[in-house]
């Protein structure tokens, strides 16, 4: 019974993580999606699908739970899923916004008026270009630009003109040091609200102002707003240490990020930055070190993970043969944990990558069975296997 319990918590604990990383789709209906977008001044992203549309399967699983997705729609958009067949909202909202493709990806503003539409399923890295062109669409900044230059200074306007830019991912830190120099009391509900939104790097004073100010921003977003800023900001201490190859910069991050209430993502995010500073700044054998240790303690048992894991190595470090071997490593993981096609085929690819020519070829024809199972075209595993056997025949 204990070891059911523990199996049972470790699950929840995993779906928990999963959830709090990738797109929070918003709960409610449509009209009080509108009624959001127009109160926090953002667009709404709805992704308009329907049950047995396998493209919107592959999103829902591959691409709407990934960290970096989640992070930037998370923080640009109100994110709302319909169903056009099976919810309440979904035939009215078809049928207004004329859906008859899937996935529509709709970008709709408060009043209803759609800023962007595309269709068909997208990978992750596509997903959020699109994202990063449709808050580009809606930019404002320049407008706020003008009137500041010629010395409109209102709080209200300067909020505005922060939020603007913080959407455009513009440069903000100066004009918001500048409004928060001249507060005397930063308690008051207008700065608490404009200093959250000012925040943009874990490394700045006006991080320390928030944490100093933590009380009356939790009471004011409430504490997993608060968490998911924190979460955000230090990722993009961690994007500028990789830039700069500062060892301090990391350090400061995976300091800071500790402030989160949830000790068990705080462990992940020191586990993932480690990782990711030195897979970009090319210290291999510290990358396969923090790698390790990452699988040990968190994605050892998650074939999403794992697989991350291998295509990461695929990327980044296809010359280097010891992270070859342990991509191939975390390929087997991968597909040893959950059975697909897609598994196999970089299973067999890195068994070829790495001269192991006989394993390979029964890989990839395991992978082509797999692969005629799940009612997909097994070609890429053609061309490999023939691949396979020209080296096998020299």
């Amino acid at each position: 019974m204990k070891h059911i319990l523990s199996l049972c918590l470790f699950a929840l604990l995993a779906l928990n993580l999963q959830a709090a990383e990738g797109i929070q789709f918003f709960k409610g209906s449509w009209a009080e999606a509108k009624d959001k977008a127009i109160k926090e001044d953002k667009v709404i992203f709805v992704d308009a699908y329907t049950s047995w549309c396998g493209p919107c399967k592959r999103m829902a699983k591959n691409v709407f739970p990934k960290k970096d997705v989640g992070d930037y729609y998370n923080n640009n958009f109100i994110c709302l899923k319909l169903d056009m067949e099976k919810d309440k909202d979904g035939p009215s909202f078809a049928r207004e916004y004329s859906v008859r493709s899937y996935p529509t990806l709709l970008f709709i503003d408060g009043g209803g008026e759609v800023v962007h539409r595309a269709i068909g399923g997208k990978q992750p890295s596509d997903f959020i270009k699109l994202g990063q062109m449709v808050s580009q669409k809606i930019d404002k900044s320049e407008d706020y630009a003008k009137e500041y230059e010629e010395g409109k200074r209102d709080p209200d306007f300067i909020y505005k003109y922060i939020k603007a830019l913080n959407k455009a991912d513009k440069p903000s830190l100066k004009i918001a040091n500048e409004y928060i120099k001249s507060q005397d009391d930063l308690s008051t509900p207008f700065n608490t609200k404009f200093l959250f939104e000012a925040v943009t790097e874990s490394d700045s004073r006006l991080f320390d102002l928030m944490i100093k100010n933590k009380a009356n921003i939790i009471k004011m977003f409430g504490q997993e707003s608060f968490d998911q800023k924190v979460i955000l900001v230090t990722n993009k201490t961690i994007n500028k240490a990789v830039e700069y190859e500062s060892m301090d910069l990391l350090a400061e991050a995976k300091d800071k990020i500790n402030v989160i209430s949830d000790k068990e993502r705080a462990k992940l995010f020191h586990l993932r930055a480690d990782k990711k500073y030195y897979l970009l700044t090319g210290d291999v054998k510290n990358y396969l070190k923090s790698t390790n240790k990452y699988v040990k303690e968190m994605a050892g048992k998650d074939a999403n993970l794992m697989e991350q894991l291998s295509l990461e190595v695929k990327q980044y470090l296809s010359t280097d043969t010891k992270a070859l071997k342990k991509g191939e490593e975390w390929a087997k993981a991968a597909l040893d944990l959950e059975e697909t096609s897609e598994r196999a085929f970089t299973y067999a690819d890195f068994l070829y990558i790495n001269d192991n020519p006989k394993k390979a070829l029964e890989a990839a024809e395991n992978g082509m069975e797999i692969a005629k199972a799940e009612g997909k075209n097994p070609a890429i595993f053609v061309e490999l296997i023939r691949k396979i056997n020209l080296n096998l025949s020299e």
